[in-house]
């Protein structure tokens, strides 16, 4: 029988009429001749109350204690899922990320998962039950519960897809949510966004980790190295979602298949740095140890000395300021400028690697905007501009209506304005 992972966030599972409908929707797949394992977040803003009450015990919390608090919301989801396939008779066992094999790294808050041990979990399917397995969560070497960070269960899910191989019977890891689906910019900022019938592993990649709320870039990069087919769909709506597969030829023929928008950024410039090898090393290694994300790097270089700036974001700012200051401390020599109050506008789509004109048509849109531009970075499939955080939505709305993602639907593309390299 094929294999499908099913995960339902918090959302979906944010009070117990919702729970019940996303127990129907594991018995649906049931009836379907589907083995079926779940995975769960916790209950609505569950973490964030939990983030709230340590906050009123300690002002410095330890990460490993944070970790130990937050993993308890998954904890209630899973066990109150498993009642809930009970009383519709169904067996299923409910596992904490341990008991489901889910190995991490040390990093407490921000984990990466190492190994997955999937033999209780093919136990308990082969026995005819559902796993229902907490989501965000695993256990480090030294056997500390850890969480992945934010959107950490969509991580779990499709990384206990990959470790049941369910592409290879022709299963899927099915993303249940609060959206109907992958949309060309979140409709709730762009009220003419289109819902997409499929999209790329690489395209989605980078509308996710451009601010595309729907899936998490860490669960992007699961599903295409091993291949698992995930499918983005409402949790409490029978309709097909979006499709999140390899790249198909056809693409190409959609310039731009979304925007996105990173609405809270900071930039960290260091001014006066000595101009010697490996500065820009020793501040990286020292930023990426902390698990922390960096994009937009750009250096300048005067006389003897350097500049490096780069954008975070706001959350992240005290620790990168913090590594920083040892940075320079040990160098002797540099200062720190911290500028919040930024936002990044990206434009995303295969599209771009034939044809031309798709960055003097994204400028075009935010200079008639009225919206300045403080930094440009691309790659072979993206263009992202730096913008005051004022303008992050009108300029988002002013690139959706430049490249026409309001009519594309479900994948019809727009016919592109011309070809080649882009310009």
């Amino acid at each position: 029988m094929p294999t499908i992972v099913q995960k339902f966030g918090g959302t979906s599972v944010a009070d117990p009429a919702r729970i019940m409908r996303c127990a129907q929707r594991v018995m649906d797949a049931r009836r379907q001749g589907h083995r079926v394992a779940v995975v769960v977040s916790a209950m609505g803003h569950t973490t964030d109350e939990l983030i709230d009450l340590a906050s009123k015990v300690s002002a410095s919390p330890s990460p490993r204690e944070m970790d130990m608090l937050m993993a308890t919301g998954e904890q209630v989801s899973v066990a109150l899922m498993a009642m809930a396939l009970h009383s519709l008779g169904c067996d299923a066992v409910s596992l904490t990320g341990g008991q489901a094999g889910i190995d991490t790294d040390s990093a407490h808050r921000k984990a990466r998962i190492t190994a997955i041990d999937h033999a209780r979990l093919e136990r308990v399917l082969g026995a005819g039950a559902v796993p229902v397995v907490c989501g965000f969560q695993g256990v480090s070497p030294a056997g500390d519960v850890t969480t992945l960070g934010r959107g950490g269960s969509d991580t779990t899910a499709v990384a206990l897809a990959a470790a049941l191989d369910v592409g290879a019977d022709g299963g899927a890891c099915e993303i249940f949510t609060d959206v109907d689906g992958v949309y060309t910019a979140d409709p709730r900022l762009v009220p003419n966004a289109a819902k997409l019938r499929s999209i790329s592993y690489e395209e989605m990649l980078e509308l996710a980790s451009m601010g595309a709320a729907v899936m998490h870039p860490r669960a992007v990069l699961f599903g295409e190295k091993f291949g698992v087919p995930i499918h983005v769909r409402h949790s409490q709506k029978p309709d097909a979602g979006t499709l999140i597969v390899p790249e198909e030829h056809a693409m190409e023929d959609i310039v731009v298949v979304g925007c996105a928008l990173k609405p809270d950024l900071g930039r960290v410039s260091l001014k006066g740095l000595p101009r010697a090898d490996g500065i820009e090393a020793q501040i990286f290694e020292a930023i990426a140890a902390a698990n922390v994300s960096v994009d937009d790097i750009v250096q300048t270089e005067f006389g003897d000395a350097a500049t490096i700036a780069f954008t975070v974001e706001h959350g992240d700012i005290a620790e990168v300021k913090s590594i920083c200051q040892d940075l320079v401390g040990r160098l002797g020599r540099g200062e720190i400028d911290l500028e919040v109050g930024l936002a990044k506008v990206s434009a995303v789509g295969t599209g771009m690697k034939s044809h031309s004109g798709v960055a003097s048509r994204m400028f075009r849109a935010l200079a008639d905007a009225g919206i300045r531009i403080h930094n440009i970075t691309t790659s072979e499939i993206k263009i992202s501009c730096i913008v005051d955080r004022q303008h992050g939505e009108p300029g988002l709305q002013a690139v959706h209506a430049a490249f026409g993602l309001g009519d594309l639907g479900a994948g019809a593309p727009p016919r592109a304005a011309g070809t080649k390299a882009r310009g």
